[in-house]
């Protein structure tokens, strides 16, 4: 769970206490749900999080397993 944090970190980058308005996320949100990144705001930003929440501690486990993938690559 340490990596997710940590995508977390990186991704809200400037806007930690207000991931709607990380450039990233806005981003990601505008490709998955179709709605414009420019009209993302904080209702729109926790309604998505809380309906996907399943999926977005998915891909929090995913970046996870793809960070041990690339740490044995490293290693051989």
């Amino acid at each position: 769970m340490l990596d997710g944090i940590r995508f977390l970190w990186n991704a809200t980058k400037g806007e930690r206490l207000r991931p709607w308005r990380s450039a990233y996320l806005r981003w990601r949100l505008e490709t998955y749900s179709g709605k414009k990144a420019e009209t993302v705001g904080p209702g729109d930003f926790w309604e998505f999080f809380w309906k996907e929440k399943r999926q977005f501690f998915r891909f929090l486990r995913w970046t996870g397993e793809m960070k041990g993938y690339a740490a044995s690559e490293k290693h051989m």
